[in-house]
């Protein structure tokens, strides 16, 4: 308990000095209530006029030696003004809660005619291991705290999660996720309204999940979470992906809690800027490794990096002080 406290002061005066100097903080964010944020999604809340951030909230303090601690989870919801500094609000009030022990994981929000939009991923439980259904389950808002069950969208299985929606057309939707059952590629489905989704089979056969998809300098680009940093993908129609040379976000950084691997990421293209929100294990730097188990080794936070097109491929220097002012959209 002395040596999580510790940590958490050491987080408290390390954001205090970096709002100070008017830079975003390494880490940008911590979940003050189970210290497991991770696989953030950024969404400007126009009532509230600020940026909301909802996230898997891991229970990273829970004594566990199996995987529950990643289960039982419900997602997280913090505040910012600009995207610099974030203030926890509380837990979205999902109504889908079917079953007991029940999982909410890694949302995907969008925003289309005044509705809020989200792609939930929903297990139907709190287990031990990773034998257990997962599916997309659909929800809408209009505040981004309360959310109504629409429907549980039908996949190519019941074995799938991670969606990330993106806007093709005025017509045209598509939403790109994770196969579990086909070695954990990227498959995807499209809708003309939102609601309805007819599944198009695989878009990248590569290995990974949480895949985020977004238009930057004049290309589309996927990266995905490939577990030894990030691989980036580039597509000019949203159908025939080009996997760039590098990996970013796989070499450890210097600030703090940003020694590991780059996880499940979000990112925000504002004012001709790319912002990534993603998220690490402090604990799991490879050179001085938590105990396996611990709450050092399970803690999660969120970090923020600017992403960079650069000779035709996406860079993103971890390391680089971010200056950020998202300007409402």
């Amino acid at each position: 308990m002395k040596k999580i406290k510790a940590t958490l002061l050491i987080l408290f005066l390390f954001t205090v000095v970096h709002a100070q100097n008017k830079i975003a903080s390494k880490p940008v964010f911590d979940d003050p209530v189970y210290h497991g944020a991770a696989d953030p999604v950024i969404i400007y809340n126009k009532q509230k006029k600020k940026w909301w951030m909802l996230y898997t909230n891991r229970r990273a303090a829970l004594n566990d030696s199996t995987v529950q601690w990643v289960h039982g989870t419900r997602i997280g919801i913090a505040e910012s003004k600009d995207g610099r500094i974030w203030k926890y609000i509380d837990t979205a009030n999902i109504n889908y809660r079917p079953d007991s022990g029940y999982t909410h994981w890694a949302p995907d929000v969008i925003e289309a005619n005044g509705i809020y939009h989200m792609y939930l991923t929903y297990v139907p439980g709190t287990f031990k291991d990773w034998n257990h259904p997962r599916v997309i389950v659909h929800l809408i808002s209009k505040d981004l705290k309360n959310w109504n069950y629409q429907s549980t969208l039908k996949l190519v299985n019941e074995k799938v999660i991670d969606a990330s929606v993106f806007k093709v057309n005025d017509s045209l939707w598509r939403m790109w996720y994770n196969n579990e059952k086909d070695g954990k590629s990227i498959y995807y489905a499209d809708s003309k309204d939102l609601y309805t989704w007819a599944d198009k089979g695989k878009a990248i056969a590569a290995r990974g999940e949480g895949p985020k998809v977004f238009y930057y300098k004049q290309k589309y680009f996927m990266i995905i979470d490939a577990w030894k940093g990030m691989e980036v993908f580039s597509s000019d129609d949203l159908l025939t992906w080009k996997k760039q040379t590098n990996r970013i976000l796989e070499t450890p950084g210097k600030g703090l809690d940003d020694q590991a691997i780059g996880g499940h990421c979000d990112v925000v293209v504002n004012n001709d800027k790319a912002y990534i929100f993603y998220f690490t294990h402090p604990g799991r730097q490879k050179t001085n490794p938590a105990a396996k188990g611990s709450f050092d080794d399970k803690r999660s936070v969120i970090q923020l990096s600017q992403l960079k097109y650069v000779n035709g491929e996406i860079i993103c220097d971890r390391d680089e002080q971010v200056n950020i002012k998202l300007q409402k959209n």
